[in-house]
């Protein structure tokens, strides 16, 4: 474990906690207190270290404003400081470490490994470089990954599945997780899946890019998009709107105050938040009238038509006619996948809907992930311009990673692909290693019975880039529910993927799965398969983005075959 930052420094180095009142101040040296009163107050800074030790990791500074922001601490005006009392920091660690595994392994069950829920990284850590080049509903964490299929990732572990060189399978590799884990650790590696469009997001994490090069195709396709005016009414009218808003949510919404409150129950949000929607609402629809700003068209069949501010969706289309003209292939690729996450960030809808849509929101309304008034977005300008930015920089990073291993990514139906075949058409030289030395195992996490419709998460970008949508193609998709026979379905078809990838598997193969399995149904899964379950690891989900945050868990499945 690192050396906490207080252990790190001198013996002789003290900070202080300050107190707002004119009562002695309180010191600490080497995390020890020396004088004790009632309320004891630091600056983001000091919280910072104190938190690093109270938790033993490295807590930073922006974790100490977010818990600010956000009203889990109460922020308290020093002069020219931010200050935090350490004992609301304390009460709000102390609601949320130990208790944490505790609570849910009361209602998760004792068999709960608390090791794979990495709740020791930040967020920073399980979105690393280019796994967050795209949003992607139902994605493990990159550590899930590297557990298993790393040797030295943990001292303690005693078995070792895969070594640099050996060639790993993903069959529902989705946005590519396992492919891009094991490009950094020097393992060959191929994806498979239904879905083009999910192909080409893993693409595009996996391509060797000229990143000068790159940087200028960036740089002037960004300059071509602020430079578009496709409407000049929208400058003033935004520029108008968000000075009311500011002035609006200053008064009635300040923060982090009213976010505190919120938290603590000390205000009846829902009725509060109703009303200054309702009077905001009035305002909002002044200026629309004033300017004549239109809005979308909800007779639209299409998704574009339906879910986006006119204004928005003239800006896609001349963004993606400048994209187009790109010559280098593996450039207009990165440049579709920035413009599909910015268009993805400024659909018609409210912040806390992004990841399942209900219906367009074109009027500002109150926002519970952000507690206040926000609006719908009229252009995609600054959006693009932040993933530009930061789609190079993760690139950038991952390169530094990356190692000289090959990949092959498919866009085909798992239950039927002939990967020798397919890897033949796309690496010469890997298809000698693979027709060589086979595949030595499996990481995936196949599709959740009844939970997700691949295809339509990404419903804009199949209707910009014009891909084939192959939703009956799916395995256990949310249309087609959980019952009985959804369930007897995805059952006979999870099993002819591991039998179709079977020809292709070394004899003593490792295959990890990565289920919720609420309905046991990979016990069958493996038998119509011909493999044994050897061991199963239950791990606790944590940082779920929707708002439904009760326990869950899931199950790695290790079978062998």
């Amino acid at each position: 474990m690192k050396q906490s930052l207080l252990n790190q420094q001198s013996p002789h180095l003290s900070f202080f906690v300050f107190h707002l009142s004119s009562q002695p101040l309180l010191c600490f040296n080497k995390g020890r207190k020396y004088m004790s009163t009632n309320t004891q107050f630091v600056t983001i800074k000091e919280a910072s270290r104190w938190a690093s030790e109270f938790l033993k990791k490295e807590v930073s500074e922006s974790n100490i404003s977010y818990l600010i922001q956000y009203g889990k601490v109460r922020k308290h005006n020093g002069g020219s400081n931010v200050l935090v009392d350490i004992d609301d920091l304390r009460g709000y660690y102390e609601s949320s470490r130990g208790e944490r595994e505790v609570n849910w392994k009361k209602r998760l069950g004792d068999d709960l490994n608390w090791a794979l829920s990495f709740d020791n990284l930040r967020e920073m850590d399980t979105t690393k470089h280019v796994h967050r080049l795209h949003p992607y509903k139902g994605k493990f964490i990159p550590q899930l990954v590297e557990y298993f299929i790393d040797n030295h990732i943990d001292d303690f572990k005693k078995d070792v599945y895969f070594k640099p060189g050996d060639i790993i399978l993903d069959p529902f590799s989705g946005s590519g997780t396992t492919l891009v884990q094991a490009k950094e650790m020097g393992i060959h590696a191929i994806g498979v899946d239904i879905s083009r469009f999910n192909c080409m997001i893993a693409e595009v994490k996996l391509f060797n890019y000229e990143l000068s090069f790159l940087e200028e195709e960036l740089s002037k396709i960004n300059k071509s998009i602020i430079s578009y005016e496709s409407n000049s009414k929208i400058v003033v009218f935004e520029k108008e709107l968000l000075e009311k808003l500011s002035e609006f949510n200053n008064k009635y919404f300040p923060s982090p105050s009213f976010k505190y409150k919120a938290q603590r129950g000390q205000i009846n949000e829902g009725n509060y938040a109703a009303e200054k929607e309702k009077e905001f609402l009035k305002v909002y629809n002044e200026f629309v009238k004033k300017y004549g700003i239109e809005l979308n068209n909800f007779s639209a069949k299409n998704f574009l038509g339906k879910w986006y501010i006119k204004n928005v969706r003239k800006e896609i289309d001349f963004a993606f006619e400048q994209i187009k003209r790109i010559k280098d292939i593996k450039n207009k690729m990165i440049l579709a996948v920035i413009l599909s996450r910015t268009i993805r960030s400024c659909r018609a809808t409210t912040h806390s809907d992004l990841a399942t849509l209900k219906d367009p929101q074109i009027t500002t309304y109150y926002c519970w992930k952000h507690k206040k008034i926000c609006k719908p977005l009229f252009s995609i300008k600054t959006w693009f311009d932040r993933y530009a930015i930061d789609t190079l920089y993760r690139l950038k990073t991952f390169t530094k990673l990356k190692t000289n291993s090959h990949y092959a990514v498919i866009s085909a139906d798992s239950r039927t692909v002939n990967i020798l075949e397919e890897v033949k058409k796309r690496n010469k030289k890997f298809y000698e290693i693979l027709k060589k030395q086979k595949i030595k195992g499996i990481f995936t996490s196949p599709p959740y019975v009844g939970q997700i419709d691949y295809h339509e998460q990404h419903a804009y970008a199949y209707d910009l880039f014009g891909f084939e949508r192959k939703d009956e193609l799916e395995i256990g998709p949310l249309y087609k529910g959980q019952g009985t026979e959804a369930r007897a379905s995805y059952i006979e078809e999870i099993s002819k993927v591991l039998l179709n990838c079977k020809r292709f598997l070394v004899d003593d193969v490792d295959i990890f799965l990565v289920a919720n399995d609420k309905y046991n149904l990979y016990p069958e899964i493996a038998k119509k398969s011909g493999m044994k379950i050897v061991n199963q690891f239950k791990r606790p989900v944590l940082n779920r983005t929707e708002r439904d945050r009760n326990p869950y868990s899931e199950i790695i499945f290790h079978l062998k075959g």
